[in-house]
């Protein structure tokens, strides 16, 4: 078992009329390696400037982090393979929309990875249609999409 932990951080600026639900969306991800990243609601769903478009949303995020996990598993075992990853490259998109419970979802995630390999073994298609498939049945966070998601509200006296 390990633990990855990050922290999100919102404050309200000086001023600005929360009740009336016109407050900024922006917030700071900080993550346990040190990395601080600007977060915010996504544009399209809450309107500018309450959303900050160049920082990350939640859904970007959770698509990068399919893309990435995939990535470092198709690496590794590409690696061991023997066969040498150059470049790899993944214009990755997903889509939200209302899933079987009419709820609000991030419904699919595509991967669409571009490999460039160098060397005297070079992997064929089959052989890249497979390092695909394994690196998919063995990331984390794939596996981890039907996950339980608890909150546990920390109470200050």
């Amino acid at each position: 078992m390990s633990e990855h932990s990050a922290e999100v951080l919102w404050e309200r600026a000086a001023g600005e009329d929360f009740l009336s639900n016109r407050y900024s969306r922006r917030h700071q991800m900080r993550f346990d390696g040190g990395a601080v990243v600007a977060g915010s609601s996504s544009p399209h769903s809450v309107p500018l400037p309450m959303s900050d478009a160049s920082a990350v949303d939640p859904e970007e995020a959770f698509v990068a982090s399919l893309s990435s996990c995939h990535m470092l598993w198709f690496l590794a075992i590409a690696a061991k393979r023997r066969f040498r990853v150059d470049r790899y490259h993944d214009a990755a998109v997903g889509v939200m929309e209302k899933n079987a419970q009419g709820k609000v979802a991030v419904t699919r995630v595509t991967l669409r990875p571009e490999v460039t390999f160098s060397g005297d073994k070079l992997p064929t298609r089959a052989d890249i249609e497979h390092l695909h498939h394994t690196a998919h049945d063995e990331c984390y966070i794939a596996n981890s999409v039907k996950t339980d998601v608890l909150c546990e509200p920390v109470f200050r006296d």
